[in-house]
């Protein structure tokens, strides 16, 4: 990473969402070189362009110039705009690749956001639009995001290769963060899920559901999975099936764990067993990492941190993610803002594995594109 002038230099197709998300918030233009170089087929995949297309929709004035081969990308950033928009998501990453980075800029719009995203809703390598519904909404409203307007629908589902499902997902805008102090996650009290089956018999979820309580029922009587069959036009192009399970704590933390099946005509096929089985073990997995933020929010709760207030934010979390790393590095250089990172041991939590506690002083952004009626 390079600074000439104010433009920031990167170099390399990784954490692309970051970079760009990043420079739209902090209004830094950016220039991104030897993406894939070396590669085969170099430049920018399909799905990296369909992300720079939606953020050029979320924006007004935005200048994006990708040289003729796509190794090349200089982005400036405009005035977030929001408003009713569609995007067609490229179905060779999920619909979550996407919800992500929109969960990141959409309390920051002039017009409360209302998007339709179709194309891939579930699959085995971004968070699905399940998983962030369950984890991603309750952390906006921590912040004071808030409002009827807040959700994410799931209009039809989509499964890998060919997709075809549509989501819904709407947020209003806010102008400032509330600072939070989230320390303490508290005691699990009950674990909530959703077995989900396109296109192959319904029976199918039942089984899921069946083998993921036989594991977890051993440490909680409250649980609830439900079962969410879609057929004929709901169900998208591909047959697939899949679980997404969250466990809530007495404090509101909300810890999530997913797992779907092998796309169709790619990998062995898979037991609906072991896959039950293996979600409700990635859950206590979770739950043993610990935290009051999953794996999968961390950087979203971090960059709500530095956007927060003028005043001090502090939040747990179990093992810091490579990503999340990667995230607090570009903060950095995106915001000039420094975590105070303290680790915290298992004996002096009483549970789980390592943890560390965030600490930071927000940046005091105001939302400069929302109208002042």
């Amino acid at each position: 990473m390079a600074g000439d002038g104010l433009v920031l230099s990167y170099s390399g197709c990784n954490f692309l969402r970051q970079r760009l998300v990043l420079a739209t918030l902090s209004g830094r233009p950016l220039r991104i070189r030897k993406i894939r170089a070396k590669d085969e087929d170099p430049g920018l995949r399909d799905f990296e362009a369909s992300f720079i297309r939606l953020i050029d929709k979320v924006t007004n004035g935005s200048r994006i110039e990708i040289n003729q081969t796509g190794t090349n990308l200089y982005y400036q950033p405009g005035l977030l705009h929001g408003g009713s928009l569609e995007h067609d998501c490229s179905p060779s990453r999920s619909i979550g690749y996407y919800l992500e980075s929109l969960l990141c800029l959409a309390p920051f719009m002039k017009h409360p956001l209302k998007i339709v995203l179709r194309g891939v809703t579930n699959d085995q390598v971004d968070p699905s639009v399940d998983g962030l519904k369950a984890t991603a909404l309750p952390l906006l409203k921590k912040f004071g995001i808030d409002g009827e307007s807040l959700e994410i629908k799931i209009i039809r589902r989509g499964m890998p290769p060919k997709g075809g499902g549509e989501i819904l997902f709407a947020c209003p805008v806010s102008k400032v963060l509330q600072p939070i102090q989230f320390t303490d996650p508290g005691k699990i009290k009950r674990i909530r899920g959703t077995a989900y089956s396109v296109r192959v018999s319904p029976q199918i979820a039942n089984r899921m559901v069946e083998s993921a309580r036989g594991i977890l029922n051993k440490f909680l009587p409250d649980i609830y999975i439900y079962t969410d069959h879609m057929k004929g036009v709901s169900s998208g192009k591909s047959p697939g099936f899949g679980i997404c399970l969250t466990a809530e704590t007495t404090n509101g933390t909300i810890l999530s764990a997913e797992l779907a099946s092998n796309p169709q005509g790619q990998g062995a096929a898979v037991l609906p067993e072991e896959l039950g089985q293996n979600c409700a073990k990635l859950l206590l997995e979770e739950i043993y990492r610990g935290g009051c933020v999953d794996s999968t929010n961390q950087s979203l709760a971090l960059l709500l941190m530095t956007l927060g207030q003028r005043d001090v934010s502090k939040v747990l979390l179990g093992p810091l993610s490579p990503y999340t790393i990667e995230f607090l590095r570009h903060l950095r250089s995106f915001f000039q803002i420094m975590f105070k990172i303290e680790t915290k041991t298992p004996e002096e939590e009483h549970m789980g594995g390592q943890k560390v506690l965030m600490t930071c002083v927000g940046v005091g952004f105001s939302n400069l594109s929302k109208t002042i009626r």
